[in-house]
């Protein structure tokens, strides 16, 4: 079964959607946190790592769950690093996500991974670190509804942008043209007011920004600041 509604309808109609990370949040006060930015973020993004496909350990289904019973129209997007991440699928689906990401390079077959998100009925997405070529995904780009850009190498928040990451965004921008699909394209990693608007006029629909937002005095302003810097400077359309 697929979701009647494409992802890329799934904004709050203000151009390039924000998807703040929820790794960069004080652990302690999660809640609070989320409760500052959920009425000017689009997307909550959560990152799932399990200690093996990258060297980090991060929240688990409980977390995601927990989301979804406090903020119920909320979207979440749950990008897991895991390996090997066909043996994660059902367990995430459970939780109430909206999206499941997981990474090109962690599943052992790819296109099953894909074809077990979406009869969940979830958003598929799958992710590519920057040592990625996205020419890798063509035989799964149509039935994606989300390509992950990483743009940084995964595992930990704070890192600095990897520009490179930019060719993989503007190959599946002009590939999404040349066959007439509606995939959204997501970027993470490194992004702030600085860099966004280069990001965006690559052909990015989707930013995921942790420290650039949790980091911020003001996590609202933050968001709403990265919005007002890639929507006017990156001459974005609604998507």
């Amino acid at each position: 079964m697929a979701r009647q509604v494409q992802l890329r309808d799934q904004n709050k109609g203000t151009g390039v959607i924000v998807a703040p990370s929820l790794l960069s949040a004080d652990v302690l006060n999660i809640g609070c946190h989320t409760d500052k930015i959920i009425d000017s973020a689009d997307w909550l993004h959560i990152d799932i790592m399990d200690g093996h496909y990258v060297p980090n350990l991060s929240y688990g289904p409980s977390l995601v769950k927990a989301l979804r019973k406090r903020y119920t129209n909320a979207l979440l997007d749950t990008h897991i690093m895991v390996e090997a991440a066909e043996d994660f699928i059902d367990l995430f689906a459970e939780t109430g996500t909206d999206v499941l990401t997981v990474h090109y390079e962690a599943a052992r077959h790819i296109h099953r991974a894909v074809q077990r998100i979406k009869s969940a009925d979830l958003y598929a997405g799958v992710a590519i670190n920057p040592g990625t070529c996205a020419s890798l995904l063509t035989q799964v780009l149509p039935c994606l509804d989300l390509v992950l850009v990483m743009s940084v190498n995964p595992g930990f928040g704070g890192q600095s942008f990897i520009r490179e990451a930019l060719d993989n965004v503007r190959f599946l921008k002009r590939f999404r043209a040349e066959h007439n699909l509606n995939y959204v394209i997501e970027i993470d990693g490194g992004v702030g007011v600085g860099n966004i608007a280069e990001i965006v006029k690559a052909g990015v629909d989707a930013v995921v920004a942790g420290s650039a937002v949790y980091g911020a005095p003001d996590p609202a302003r933050a968001v709403a600041a990265l919005k007002e810097k890639a929507n006017y400077h990156g001459t974005v359309q609604n998507i």
